[in-house]
């Protein structure tokens, strides 16, 4: 509120439910905006921001759907207006029939209204959500207010993480941690991908926690797949398994990658594209620092890699001097970027073009495919940075070679 301008006017939505095939409805996403001003999860809520209200208690709203015998009977306790004010610290809590009067009364006193769309960067939006239909609907009613996105402000705001949002993010990966060592010590041959899905289900379960995304669980030449999703296989000796699992706790997630040898151990050339992907991992850790721009960060993963791939013989020093630079050569067996911010979004919100700032939280995760060779190798901690360096949150997971074969070894 402080970095908004005089008689300003803010309006943020949760989520849609989105409907299933028949009379149900497809479990809610939490509207990570609205969660991380109120600590709200509940649907159809709506929150207003109005700093300069000459009114104190119309400077921060909350609007909630209320409950009523019918809805707790079929979908649970919805929260009172004294739950929701304990709950986020705002004062005037309506329920969502009083909206429209009062919302046009705070549009006749605003000038400046901030709306909010999803502005990722990667995003795909191909269906219309909750705030669309309202921004729609607001300018059909109100033409002639200056409106303004509210999307980069929360961008700038959500990236820097504050102490107790790096602690749920830790306790995600410690949970990821324990999932992790399970499936490790479970993995051998003649085991199904979906049987390993299931034991990260029963670890994160059992502790609260969900998948923070679809997980990929890839085995032999599944793992050249970046987004492979069937895990429908099963894991053969001589394989690598490649494991993209990771813990969601209190809405904030983590995301981890680790590579594992099915039967227990690294053959010898799958262990030095294993270990050449680990010192990309390390160089780039290190090069994480504040005041360092993402693309010059990926580029020097790049390099890191090149000579990597070089002294695996994937690519020659001529491949290197007759490179498009509009194609580098390491894109064939690197195709993706070295790392993203990570908090409420596992592809976290930045601001666009900025440079890394203490605070955020970074995946660091290069990697190497081959599907000429049937494998692939991809590794992943996430990174706190610091303004003294960076703190890895996902130390205290086994990563080296050894490590990894040290504890498949303890069924």
């Amino acid at each position: 509120m402080q970095r908004l301008p005089p008689r300003s006017l803010v309006v943020v939505n949760a989520n849609d439910l989105p409907p299933a095939n028949a009379d149900g409805s497809l479990p809610a996403v939490v509207n990570a905006d609205i969660f991380y001003l109120t600590g709200v999860e509940q649907e159809q809520s709506i929150l207003v921001l109005n700093p300069g209200a000459e009114d104190e208690k119309h400077r921060e709203i909350l609007f909630l759907r209320e409950s009523s015998p019918e809805n707790e009977l079929w979908e649970g306790h919805k929260l009172t207006k004294a739950e929701a004010g304990e709950l986020t610290g705002i004062r005037t809590i309506h329920w969502l029939p009083e909206f429209p009067r009062l919302f046009h009364r705070l549009m006749c006193a605003a000038e400046s209204v901030y709306l909010n769309v999803n502005e990722h960067n990667r995003a795909v939006i191909e269906v219309e959500s909750r705030d669309a239909r309202f921004i729609a609907e607001t300018k059909k009613n109100y033409p002639l207010h200056d409106y303004h996105r509210l999307a980069p402000l929360l961008h700038q705001l959500r990236a820097v993480k504050s102490e107790a949002e790096i602690a749920l993010i830790q306790k995600a990966c410690d949970v990821t941690k324990s999932a992790f060592e399970r499936v490790a010590k479970f993995t051998k041959p003649g085991v199904g991908e979906y049987e390993i899905e299931a034991e990260y289900a029963h670890e994160f379960i059992r502790n609260g926690c969900k998948f923070a995304y679809p997980p990929i669980i890839a085995t032999g030449l599944n793992a050249c797949c970046l987004h492979y999703s069937a895990n429908s296989a099963v894991c053969r000796a001589g394989e690598l398994l490649l494991l993209d699992v990771a813990a969601a706790y209190r809405n904030y997630n983590s995301d981890l990658t680790r590579t594992l040898p099915v039967s227990g151990r690294f053959p010898r050339r799958q262990k030095k594209v294993y270990d050449a992907v680990l010192r990309v991992v390390r160089g780039s850790v290190k090069n994480l620092r504040p005041g360092k721009l993402p693309r010059d960060w990926q580029k020097e993963a790049e390099q890191l890699m090149e000579k990597e791939l070089v002294d695996l013989g994937l690519l020659t020093l001529n491949d290197l001097k007759k490179q498009d630079p509009d194609s580098p050569a390491v894109k064939k067996y690197f195709m993706h970027g070295v790392g993203h911010s990570i908090g409420l979004g596992v592809h976290d919100v930045v601001a666009p073009y900025q440079p890394f700032q203490a605070g955020w939280v970074m995946t660091v995760e290069p990697a190497i495919y081959i599907p000429e060779e049937k494998f692939a190798v991809r590794l992943e901690n996430d990174v706190l940075i610091t303004e003294n360096g960076t703190v890895d949150l996902m130390a205290h997971i086994p990563i080296e070679a050894d490590e990894i074969e040290a504890l498949m070894r303890k069924k």
